[in-house]
């Protein structure tokens, strides 16, 4: 290959286009994740960046194989990758809409897997070709391998924050064609600093402008059949009246007059009240929320008294209410219909809100602009945390569907509302006889509202309550248990009250304080009351013993493995594979067990691009490495390729509590880590790479080390800021941490540079193929064993890469 002394090649380096086809590739990440909450769930959005890593494991083998036909057409293959990512970013994106591929049928429809695998290939070729761009650069122009880098990391960063302005100002399919049209312009870029034709310059700039405007409808994502909004619509004269897109979701609200949209969950299968008609809101075709037609008389709403999450109101007169995940607001109409004195409501999505207090505030009845009401657009966790107030009653809305619960479908999916940290704050807000009211579907045998009462019991032990079993109280309805946890011991009166609300509606009591077997199972039988059985379990002392042998994983969530909805065991998956269809397969949750697959996948992939051209290396006599060197780029380009991945993943994770919302954490997160790894990866250029390495290395086991008693701090500190100041202290958090991260692989990839030149591609698809697995190990391991436990993970391998680059300086 031809040597470029330091002046031409530095002209001749694609910076720009780097950049901004860099940008492009993490904003085509970050969205996909939008878009896969829409189609399908939340937790593909691991599999999409285990996606994107593994096109880049498998552009490192492409260049290790094609290595001497790219020689002589480095800037041809430069240009043509970035055009070719702009086409398949957007044609692939279809054709996976198209294909019959359905999570949920993966045990009984075998099909599902190729489905998978093909889904798979469509969604690697775009980040395939960015990255072949990326590793030529790296390959071709190894002298300036530190700036390269840096710049890759930039724009990278760049782009990540950048989809949250464009999902503001646009809507999903038109932001993904916006970024397809950054490839073409990225390839027009690159002709001009690459010395090319003008005219084929002018052919890419107008090619983008051509994407950017061509009809989006194609492109409009199709919801799962078995999501709640498709099953909706269709029942007979269902039909969407308003759609909306944004950062925090897509929201649809749907009505239908042949058939009036009826949502009353837990209601009592005596009640004879009339339900008014009802605007269903539903977000990423899932997450279910109402607006209930008021036009001022209550004597209308009588139903919002039949259901069983109204018994904290028979239990209570006049309160003050708390609602967090107010959303369409039946919550907070159920509180005026039961004459609270003052109601604060807590949504996070501003549009949902405009919704009920603007679009349709007539139907509404303008509960939301009442004198009693307050509503407040902020988390839930964050508004709590920041306000002094305290109250009779904390209600958490039901804002997940029945079909998604069933289905097993949120278990990956983080939730801040139900750990024992969030369950303790609230308790602080009690006034000295206040409650909190959970209400949860009543699923066979239990496992959200007993994981619930676990988790509460916990968080009153560590809150000096003595005595636990003196605060709890449940009830279940035929498709709702709702839950109270009191700040004082339930009085007899409280007791009686509930008995006569139960007895009336036909709910059955599943505990109260000294509650006696004899009084459960009474009006919607069960073969077992596993609810009463199991509450009296988790009080008990022999609560260790029930939560080891019950066949679901119901122990308490924390903020460190904030997986509430996460029941799986794996001791019991055979058992329940072995139970037929119609017994079996409800119980087992689906999110993880797709999650496994894609790790088995994507592990199996990954050794492949890894081993194969390692092994083509060995049979080409001129290219060969010692075993050795062989060894070492290995283990060290595994080694910070996991290690990087799990600190990202588990940062990400911690700080959606502190962001507000998944996507937020991931642009933000993201663009901090690689900005400043950008800017640590330019500083180390011409400085001696094995103590560099030590310095980055103790930087980051030092900072991340620290972090770990240090983030809870800050996080409490500043969680009621407003969202401008938590963004930037999140990313003044991230900045040295990822500054020391920038140290490693570019230093790594100088080292080899001076051995096995032509190892550079392999090298960098081996830290690609890493981070593939290691994005959704991270995930699988937090789960069982916390996030805090992924970071000594990672600092125990960038611990190795740095023994392992020491061993090989020294051979």
């Amino acid at each position: 290959m031809k040597v470029h002394n330091h002046k031409s090649s530095l002209m001749r380096a694609p910076f720009f286009s780097i950049a901004l086809l860099s940008a492009a590739v993490l904003s085509y990440q970050v969205l996909l994740l939008r878009l896969f909450s829409i189609i399908q769930w939340h937790h593909f959005a691991y599999m999409i960046i285990s996606i994107a890593l593994l096109g880049y494991g498998a552009s490192g083998a492409f260049l290790v194989i094609a290595l001497s036909w790219i020689k002589t057409r480095e800037r041809l293959l430069f240009v043509v990758n970035a055009v070719l990512f702009g086409v398949f970013s957007v044609v692939n994106f279809w054709m996976i809409q198209n294909l019959p591929f359905n999570p949920l049928e993966l045990f009984w429809d075998k099909n599902q897997i190729y489905w998978l695998l093909l889904t798979y290939v469509c969604l690697i070729f775009p980040f395939f070709c960015a990255a072949n761009c990326t590793g030529l650069v790296f390959f071709w122009l190894k002298e300036h391998i530190n700036t390269l880098y840096a710049v890759n990391l930039f724009g990278a960063g760049t782009g990540a924050v950048s989809v949250i302005g464009l999902l503001t100002l646009l809507s999903a399919q038109e932001s993904l064609l916006l970024i397809s049209g950054m490839g073409f312009l990225a390839a027009s870029i690159g002709v001009v600093e690459l010395k090319m034709s003008f005219r084929a310059s002018i052919a890419l700039f107008l090619s983008a402008f051509i994407v950017w405007f061509l009809p989006v409808e194609w492109l409009k994502p199709k919801i799962s059949p078995y999501k709640s909004l498709s099953h909706y619509l269709n029942v007979k004269g269902s039909r969407i009246i308003h759609e909306s897109s944004g950062p925090l979701g897509l929201l649809t609200v749907m009505e239908n007059h042949e058939s009036p949209f009826r949502f009353a969950p837990g209601m009592s299968i005596n009640s004879s009240a009339e339900i008014p008609d009802q605007l269903g809101i539903f977000t990423d075709g899932e997450g279910i929320s109402v607006i209930t037609r008021f036009d001022g008389s209550f004597n209308k709403l009588e139903f919002l008294d039949q259901m069983t999450s109204s018994l904290p109101y028979q239990l209570l007169e006049k309160p003050e209410v708390l609602v967090l995940c107010a959303g369409g607001g039946m919550d907070v109409l159920q509180a005026l219909y039961h004459q609270a004195r003052h109601i604060d409501a807590v949504e996070l999505n501003p549009h949902v809100i405009d919704m009920v207090q603007n679009k349709y505030a007539d139907f509404a009845g303008y509960i939301y602009s009442m004198p009693q009401v307050k509503v407040h657009i902020n988390e839930a966790r964050s508004f709590v945390r920041g306000s002094d107030k305290k109250y009779d009653l904390i209600q958490i809305a039901m804002i997940d569907s029945f079909n998604a619960a069933s289905a097993g479908t949120h278990s990956l999916n983080e939730s801040y509302l139900y750990t024992v940290e969030a369950v303790s704050e609230y308790f602080s807000h009690l006034k000295p006889d206040g409650m909190i009211a959970f209400t949860r579907w009543a699923r066979q045998p239990p496992r959200d509202s007993l994981k619930l009462a676990a988790t509460a019991v916990k968080a009153m032990e560590e809150k000096g309550i003595d005595s636990p079993d003196k605060h709890i109280a449940s009830i279940r309805g035929w498709n709702t248990t709702t839950l109270l946890f009191k700040a004082s011991p339930f009085t007899k009166v409280e007791i009686q009250k509930m008995r006569d609300f139960s007895n009336k509606r036909s709910f059955d009591l599943a505990y109260y304080p000294q509650m006696k077997k004899e009084e459960a199972n009474q009006f919607n039988i069960l073969d077992h009351d596993y609810f009463y059985h199991g509450i009296e379990s988790l009080i008990g002392d022999q609560r260790d013993n029930f939560l080891a042998q019950y066949k679901f994983d119901i122990r308490p969530a924390t903020d460190d493995k904030p997986y509430f909805f996460h029941f799986f065991k794996w001791r019991t998956f055979r058992e329940l594979i072995s139970l037929s269809a119609n017994q079996g397969l409800p119980l087992i949750e689906w999110g993880f067990i797709i999650v496994t697959i894609t790790l088995v996948q994507a592990a199996m992939a990954s050794l492949v691009f890894i081993i194969l051209p390692l092994w083509i290396f060995y049979r080409k006599q001129d290219q060969r490495i010692g075993s050795k060197q062989g060894l070492f780029i290995f283990s060290y380009f595994c080694s910070i390729g996991l290690g990087f991945m799990f600190i990202e993943i588990a940062y990400i994770q911690r700080f959606i509590l502190f962001l507000n919302h998944p996507l937020y954490a991931v642009a933000v997160v993201i663009c901090a880590f690689l900005v400043f790894a950008g800017i640590g990866s330019a500083s180390v250029k011409n400085k001696p790479e094995i103590r560099t390495i030590r310095l980055g290395v103790s930087g980051i086991i030092i900072i991340a080390f620290l972090y770990i008693f240090l983030l809870p701090v800050i996080f409490d500190y500043f969680l009621f800021s407003s969202n401008v100041m938590k963004t930037g202290i999140a990313i003044l958090t991230v900045a040295p941490l990822a500054y020391f991260m920038g140290m490693p692989f570019p230093l790594g990839l100088r080292m080899i540079s001076d051995f096995a030149p032509a190892a550079i591609p392999w090298a960098w698809g081996i830290n690609g193929c890493a981070s593939v697995i290691s994005s959704i190990l991270a995930i699988i391991l937090a789960m069982f064993l916390g996030f805090t436990f992924v970071i000594f993970c990672a600092l125990f391998l960038y611990g190795f890469a740095y023994l392992t680059a020491s061993f090989n300086v020294k051979q």
